[in-house]
């Protein structure tokens, strides 16, 4: 018991679960389709029993009115018929002419469209050369004008560097002249000095001689008398005479070195007076020059700067115009392939274009104007148009758009026409599925029928039955077809819906 259970409760495998699903979805479409054959015989038995009734009534409609039906419309193909014939005569006689001036104007068009293919070919050739010459030509000017610029900015560079190297040799030399010419002024100064100081010593010395000896003969006059007095006064005061000549020698000698003393200090401040002045001015003149010196030096320096602030000027224009230039030309490369690309896929298409045409579009690719000269004065008075120089101007360039533009709008009125005519078809299908769906509610028989007309009662060859639009095909000019009635007969209806 335990290992029946164990067995009951194990879970499936997935193939299992695949082969219990598939099982359960092929029971249920066999339960499908047994639903759908009783329900297709039911139908069967119900459409057996319509068909039965349908004969029946048919049998009795078609004895009374077939004979009618047959006449009127034995009239008609009549009338049809004759009406068929001349139009298709006369269509034959238009299309004969149409296919001969076709031919015609197919050898000319051909021959035209040649013409223009070998000229747009050939101007697009000269618009590549004239192009990549003007590439070329610019890139010449480009690198002439590279060369020329670099070889300005090295000679102005070796200039600005010969002139800086010779002001700064005049500066050194300059330097170097106003050392040696303080030193010459300063040894110039000093001999001078030297030659006035010896000046001054000899002068002293002579007067000083000069003096002496005129000292000497009047102390010898003087020492005669003091003599002839001292004899007398010693003999009256010795030890007075004594005290006397101690202090006259002392007076004598302190006045001497007091005078010498004086002179010497006078000289000097002289000298040194003169010296200061000399010096004052040598200073003066100095700081003038040094002055002038370090003016020249700033201005140098301004100029260097200048010319620096030149030359990184002049290297970031040149660096952004040749950024822009190889920007725009990179940009004229970019849209010269994509009017290239451009030009290939609308070749392209053309001939993709070319192989869906219709004959009548390569008999006549460019259609004329069909407005009348009346109409176009109409249009003319309507939509008044002054050209400008402008306006002509675009109206040359755009002139061999001209048949493009004619085949463009021929395919856009064609659209239109097409349009037009599925809206006018596809509301003629519907009234068409409305008259069958009457007809039908006709035939058949229950109470929502019933309470409704029947379209198949006919009173006077009148139906409750709506009649379809006429589509009218006809050409302008055209007389119009006389009125046609489709009769279409019920057995044949039921028949092919059945």
């Amino acid at each position: 018991m335990a290992k029946k259970g164990k067995k009951a409760k194990l879970p499936l495998s997935d193939e299992e679960q695949l082969l219990l699903f598939q099982q359960k979805l092929l029971a249920e479409e066999e339960m499908a389709k047994k639903k759908e054959r009783l329900l297709s015989q039911f139908l069967k038995d119900k459409l057996a029993k319509e068909e039965h009734n349908s004969a029946l009534n048919l049998n009795k409609i078609n004895t009374q009115w077939r004979t009618v039906l047959r006449e009127v419309k034995t009239r008609e193909l009549h009338k049809d018929i004759e009406i068929l014939s001349q139009t298709f005569e006369r269509v034959v006689d238009c299309k004969d002419s149409v296919i001969k001036s076709l031919a015609k104007d197919l050898s000319e068009a051909e021959e035209q469209y040649a013409h223009a293919l070998r000229s747009h070919l050939h101007s697009i050739d000269q618009l590549l050369a004239l192009q990549r010459r003007r590439l070329r030509l610019l890139e010449e000017s480009y690198n002439m004008e590279l060369e020329a610029l670099t070889k300005e900015f090295e000679t102005e560079r070796k200039t600005i560097i010969d002139q800086h190297e010779k002001e700064i040799h005049y500066l050194q030399d300059v330097f170097m002249a106003m050392e040696q010419n303080y030193i010459d002024s300063e040894y110039e100064s000093k001999l001078e000095f030297q030659s006035m100081w010896d000046d001054l010593k000899n002068k002293n010395l002579e007067e000083k001689h000069f003096l002496r000896l005129q000292l000497e003969n009047i102390v010898e006059d003087l020492w005669r008398r003091f003599q002839e007095a001292l004899k007398n006064y010693t003999d009256a005061t010795e030890d007075q005479k004594i005290a006397f000549e101690t202090l006259k020698v002392k007076d004598e000698k302190s006045s001497k070195e007091i005078e010498a003393q004086m002179k010497k200090i006078q000289r000097l401040q002289d000298s040194i007076i003169i010296l200061k002045s000399k010096i004052m001015m040598h200073n003066r003149e100095s700081e003038e020059q040094n002055q002038y010196l370090r003016k020249d030096k700033e201005l140098v320096l301004a100029q260097l700067r200048k010319l620096k602030a030149q030359r990184t000027q002049a290297r970031e224009l040149s660096q952004e115009n040749l950024v822009k230039l190889t920007l725009e030309s990179n940009a004229t490369l970019k849209a010269l392939r994509k009017t290239v690309n451009k030009g290939e896929k609308i070749l392209k298409l053309a001939e993709i274009c070319r192989k869906f045409e219709t004959e009548e579009e390569k008999v006549l690719p460019f259609y004329s104007t069909v407005l009348t000269p009346e109409e176009q004065k109409e249009i003319e008075e309507i939509y008044p148009e002054e050209l400008t120089e402008e306006l002509t101007k675009v109206i040359v360039n755009y002139t061999g758009m001209e048949n493009f533009w004619k085949r463009y709008n021929k395919v856009k009125l064609e659209q239109l026409s097409l349009q037009h005519r599925h809206a006018q078809l596809s509301e003629i299908n519907r009234k068409l599925r409305e008259m069958l769906k009457q007809y039908l509610d006709g035939i058949s028989v229950s109470d929502e029928v019933l309470s409704q007309l029947n379209p198949l009662f006919i009173v006077n060859h009148r139906s409750n039955l709506p009649q379809p639009l006429s589509t009218p095909t006809t050409q302008p000019g055209d007389k119009p077809p006389p009125a046609t009635y489709n009769i279409i007969e019920a057995a044949h209806v039921i028949s092919h819906i059945l």
